[in-house]
């Protein structure tokens, strides 16, 4: 998998400015409070820093942008790039300014003079996250990162403030190194295996075939890969870091790993970018990872349904009926609402096995979450105003773009059918609410759920602060801070 760059944190020397190579990091907001370091470089270059800072094209920077002055006189370095940071910089600030670093990072690697920047923790995990660069499939040479060495006034303390970013990096990492991977790499096989290789950093993994599935009747899930030469799979990950004997919070994903939309099959345009349609699983993935690595305090259980929706002779038919673990039986009007029908059959399963004190769910489910809230949030629906607002949070504190959704009877009414107990479509209108609808019937009366619709988040088509195009890893950083502050034991 692709691991975060090495950053390493290490004394103040000022004496060594004037050797280094590479590019050379420094902070500043303006003339005033300029630290020993960035006066020394500002020596060292005959006056090119002030003046640069007095220029039109600093004042133009936002809290976390930078400019580079190439190749300066009087030192080695290629580049000492500015970042506009004020000393108080908030955590979003920080993480911003780190994005600039990680995105510029180059095989010679950075110098970042961080000397008692109070976020300096959190611009390593900036940089590390925007640094990352999926590469598994190009051939040719392959131009690392360097290592980045950030200076500071106090090393061992600001690595040990970094060691939970670093744990959250690299299941970032591992989320989106399963997004970004293609079908024929990823197939069920293949992601299982990923799965239970965890079990080298102390998660307990259990991966239950169809021959399983089928005994404990999860018809729902099985009609959806039914048509695929993978055979579907329900990967169960435990990670039991709280106290013997209480229950777990579960988190439950979808894993699509490609979705032709089977015999109600996709538009052929950007049907390529279905190899993502697994991405809720992925996140769950990711969290799993995060919290072994980091030793939470928590006990956490994450499923994911892993299928492959294709059409041939054998695969599902629009007005098939099937029937769930539940015990609920489901008319099939529309093959490419696949999500749900996996996620009834895991969610059931997660709740009937553990007793979970609580359950989210993440899923790209539906386009229609897209048309409503675009590709800066992510859909929420929820039966606990209490969790709800708890994830809202986390999500906020982390920069990861939530937003609670409707739901609601009259949504409900729209999944009635006629030969069946319910359909697995409710029309185009209201689309993502009615999916949320569908799930609810599958989740207990007194256990505490949300539903995450992550088709607009999972995966861009540009840049982000914190990602290069391509996979986010969207939720890792939420369902981890929520993790931490709800259900681990102080």
């Amino acid at each position: 998998m692709t691991h975060p760059v090495p950053i390493h944190f290490r004394p103040v020397d000022l004496d060594v400015l004037p050797r280094l190579t590479g590019r050379i990091v420094a902070f500043a907001d303006g003339r005033t409070g300029l630290t020993p370091a960035v006066r020394r470089l500002d020596r060292l270059t005959r006056g090119a820093i002030l003046r640069f800072l007095d220029s039109d094209a600093f004042s133009r920077l936002k809290p976390g942008e930078s400019v580079d002055l190439a190749w300066p006189a009087g030192l080695l370095c290629e580049a000492v790039q500015i970042v506009r940071l004020p000393r108080r910089a908030d955590a979003a600030q920080a993480r911003k300014a780190g994005g600039a670093i990680g995105r510029a990072l180059a095989p010679t690697g950075a110098t970042v003079l961080a000397e008692a920047h109070p976020m300096a923790a959190e611009i390593a995990f900036g940089v590390a996250m925007r640094a990352y660069d999926f590469t598994a499939h190009k051939t040719g040479e392959r131009k690392e990162p360097g290592h980045v060495a950030f200076l500071v006034a106090n090393p061992e303390a600001v690595a040990a403030a970094a060691a939970p970013g670093a744990a959250v990096a690299e299941g970032v990492f591992f989320t989106r190194d399963l997004v970004n991977e293609p079908a024929n790499v990823l197939s069920t096989w293949d992601f299982a295996a990923r799965l239970a290789a965890m079990q080298e950093i102390g998660l307990d993994v259990e991966i239950l075939d169809e021959d399983q599935l089928q005994r404990l009747g999860m018809g729902a899930l099985l009609g959806v890969g039914q048509g695929s030469e993978s055979p579907s799979k329900v990967v169960v990950m435990q990670w039991n870091g709280g106290a013997a004997g209480d229950a777990p919070f579960a988190l439950v994903g979808k894993g699509v790993v490609f979705d032709t939309g089977g015999i109600s099959i996709k538009p052929a345009a950007g049907m390529e970018e279905m190899t993502m349609d697994m991405g809720g699983a992925a996140v769950v993935a990711g969290v799993m990872r995060t919290l072994a690595l980091r030793k939470a305090k928590a006990n956490v259980v994450g499923l994911v349904g892993l299928v492959e929706n294709m059409p041939d002779g054998r695969a599902q038919r629009p007005g098939d009926v099937v029937r769930s673990m539940k015990g609920d039986t489901i008319e099939v009007i529309n093959t490419d609402a696949e999500g749900r029908l996996v996620l009834a059959d895991v969610m059931w399963y997660a709740q009937e096995r553990f007793r979970p004190v609580g359950m989210i769910d993440l899923a790209t489910l539906t386009g229609a979450i897209i048309i409503a809230l675009g590709h800066e949030n992510t859909g929420v629906f929820s039966n606990n105003d209490d969790l709800c607002n708890a994830l809202l949070k986390a999500a906020k504190a982390e920069g990861e773009g939530a937003w609670r959704m409707p739901m609601g009877d009259a949504y409900d009414a729209k999944l009635k059918s006629r030969i069946a107990d319910m359909m697995n479509v409710g029309g185009r209108d209201g689309g993502a609410i009615t999916a949320a609808q569908f799930l609810q019937r599958f989740v207990k009366p007194d256990v505490p759920w949300c539903h995450l619709d992550i088709a607009g988040t999972a995966l861009l088509k540009s840049e982000s602060v914190l990602a290069p195009k391509g996979a986010t890893g969207w939720g890792v950083m939420a369902l981890n801070r929520l993790i931490r502050e709800k259900f681990e034991s102080k």
